[in-house]
């Protein structure tokens, strides 16, 4: 894995123009793009489509979170967009993994299916309001465990939580951080943080990044200076 691959710019906008303005500012050969709900939803597969011309890999980060059936039709109709990765919340359960795990294997070719554990936004205090007292990253390894006997090609995690999942589930287990904010950049809503560096340090297969990249003047002089940052 390069260091260009490991970066997936988070197209979070709420519209077409905006995200096509900023992806014809970027690379298909040194990031991936993430499409979300909010773009997904006002633009559908058509969008996806779009950047797949263009030479982007899309991770259709969606977060499905449903009964097993339900949740395994909706990733094979990802797989038949042909993105990269899609993602469930592992809160889902053993049976929704492990069904939506045995539809993907029967496809010719199934995106990565990776799960959410404790969104990146969340704390201890906020886990213990919703009824699940204990620190977040606990929470995370264990439902990591779940996910990797459930089927989980790797998870969504914060970096801070990177360095004991790989540690307990090895190395061919895939780990996807959000909260990823290089040394210059503002940390915005998200709690749980580290550097691209130290997040990669930690254990990270794939940095998310949003707003770094996005909002910058020069886009794609912000990419090349978080890949400096992980040359170190």
């Amino acid at each position: 894995m390069t260091q260009s691959t490991r970066i997936i710019v988070a197209l979070d906008f709420p519209a077409r123009e905006p995200a096509l303005a900023l992806v014809d500012q970027l690379d298909p050969a040194r990031c991936r793009l993430k499409v979300g709900k909010e773009l997904f939803t006002r633009l559908g597969p058509d969008f996806v489509a779009t950047l797949q011309a263009r030479g982007f890999e899309v991770f259709l980060d969606l977060k499905f979170h449903d009964i097993p059936n339900t949740v395994a039709a909706a990733c094979a109709a990802a797989a038949d967009l042909g993105v990269w990765m899609v993602n469930v919340h592992v809160t889902g359960g053993r049976r929704m993994i492990e069904t939506t795990r045995e539809r993907l294997d029967a496809l010719p070719k199934a995106p990565l299916l990776i799960g959410v554990t404790v969104l990146t936004s969340l704390d201890g205090d906020d886990l213990a309001e919703v009824g699940c007292p204990g620190e977040p990253a606990e929470r995370v390894l264990a439902l990591a465990e779940l996910g990797r006997e459930a089927g989980l090609d790797g998870i969504v995690c914060s970096p801070r939580e990177a360095a004991a999942v790989r540690a307990a589930l090895g190395e061919d287990f895939v780990l996807v951080t959000p909260g990823v904010r290089p040394s210059w950049a503002a940390t915005g809503d998200q709690k749980r943080v580290m550097t691209p560096r130290e997040a990669v340090a930690a254990g990270s297969d794939h940095l998310v990044i949003g707003r770094p990249i996005a909002a910058a003047p020069d886009p794609l002089a912000a990419l090349a200076e978080i890949e400096r940052e992980l040359a170190g």
